[in-house]
């Protein structure tokens, strides 16, 4: 799956991306008809130990599922996200097989 990876307030090391990229790649399991993602990973400017938030975008035939997700990490609010999309595809793919 193609994402595109966007860093905001921070530089993203290439393992951190490389994390994200393997994270979402596991969800073409679940829906094979992926056409492409962006990733926002943003560091907010608070206090909050969760400052670190993962946003991810992904569009499928006419429809965009979206996650967005906080954490200690970008890697857990990562995989947090990743789940919260998967519940969304199979929710989705339940919709379609229905109809």
């Amino acid at each position: 799956m193609k994402l595109q990876m966007h860093s905001i307030r921070f530089t993203a090391d290439q393992s951190l991306i490389d994390f994200v990229q393997k994270k979402a790649d596991k969800l073409d399991r679940f829906f094979d008809r992926i056409i492409d993602g962006e990733v926002f990973m943003r560091l907010n400017k608070d206090n909050n130990m969760e400052n670190k938030v993962v946003e991810i975008k992904l569009n499928i035939p006419k429809n965009q599922l979206f996650a967005k997700e906080r954490s200690k990490t970008f890697e857990g609010a990562a995989d947090l996200a990743v789940e919260a999309l998967k519940k969304q595809i199979i929710r989705h793919k339940d919709k379609i097989t229905a109809h």
